[in-house]
């Protein structure tokens, strides 16, 4: 796994409110290493309270790279999201022969772990022109044109996903090519070998950690920031758990009780679904967040 002589990227990763960032930490400045977020939430600058990010402190403990780098008004796929990561961790991995990422979203650290597809660059005013499409008409009629150009991709695209949606239709304007044509069976040859460290503990703990981490959140203003966010709700990157219990509150569809019993049963459906895929990798090692001291003798072992 980690013995070809190229430099090492150690992935953290599993469900939410495990305790990955308090763990990657320690690893980082173990090693001496910065992280690499691989969170599709912790991009956005205006998203703060609701996307659990690194505090002032954490932050400044170790350098982090992708948080807070883009704003909500820019679409930033997995895909982007690779090839800029793996840019980033290329320049890393030249002071230091260990990068930590961590995160829990399963496409974007697939970009890390697998390569990207290499996509044909698009032109601005068409994404620009999807987006008010279906800000305006909705998903309904992309998925129709998705349909018509590209059935294969349409097939297997996760249909409740918009800003999947407009990436594969932004390249079939683009190009007159499926979106499909463009992408690999194969995965890429990477420019460094892995290790990847997967947390996870009882279920009824980490449910409860879950609740406790959705009370801190409101508490910390988590509705008074989604009232901010109001106006771009229809935003790719506010279509998340964390937010959308909260507008459909603000639309007048149940209470503040509802809304804070949604967001937490939402917030748990969540984390059953990151372990559901992060299981289909059989290369993650599991650890319990407090078995910091195992987690380190697996490292070392695989860095000798």
């Amino acid at each position: 796994m980690a013995k070809s002589g190229k430099p090492i990227l150690i992935s953290i990763v599993g469900p939410t409110a495990v305790g990955k960032t308090a763990l990657s930490i320690q690893i980082a400045r173990w090693l001496g290493s910065e992280i690499v977020s691989a969170d599709s939430r912790q991009f956005y600058r205006e998203m703060e309270i609701g996307t659990a990010k690194p505090d002032a402190e954490e932050l400044k403990a170790v350098p982090h790279h992708f948080i807070n780098s883009h704003s909500i008004n820019e679409m930033y796929s997995a895909g982007e999201f690779g090839r800029d990561a793996i840019e980033r961790i290329g320049e890393l991995h030249r002071q230091n022969r260990t990068v930590v990422a961590v995160g829990g979203s399963g496409l974007y650290l697939k970009a890390l772990w697998d390569g990207f597809d290499e996509m044909p660059s698009v032109d601005k005013q068409i994404r620009e022109n999807l987006n008010l499409e279906f800000e305006k008409n909705g998903l309904e009629s992309l998925l129709e044109e998705l349909k018509a150009s590209d059935i294969e991709y349409f097939n297997e695209v996760d249909r409740q996903n918009g800003q999947r949606v407009i990436r594969a239709l932004e390249v079939i304007r683009s190009t007159g090519k499926p979106f499909s044509s463009f992408r690999k069976s194969q995965p890429s040859e990477l420019p460094y070998d892995q290790i990847k460290i997967g947390l996870n503990m009882d279920r009824e703990d980490l449910f409860d950690r879950i609740n406790r981490r959705m009370d801190l959140m409101i508490e910390a203003g988590l509705f008074e920031e989604a009232k901010k966010l109001y106006p771009h709700k229809d935003h790719n990157a506010l279509q998340t758990v964390g937010y959308s219990e909260i507008f459909g509150y603000m639309d007048g569809n149940y209470d503040k009780e509802e809304a804070i019993r949604l967001l937490k049963r939402n917030s748990r459906r969540y984390a059953k679904r990151q372990l559901t895929w992060f299981r289909k990798y059989d290369d993650i090692h599991w650890f319990s967040p407090n078995q910091l001291e195992k987690i380190k003798q697996l490292i070392e072992a695989e860095l000798h």
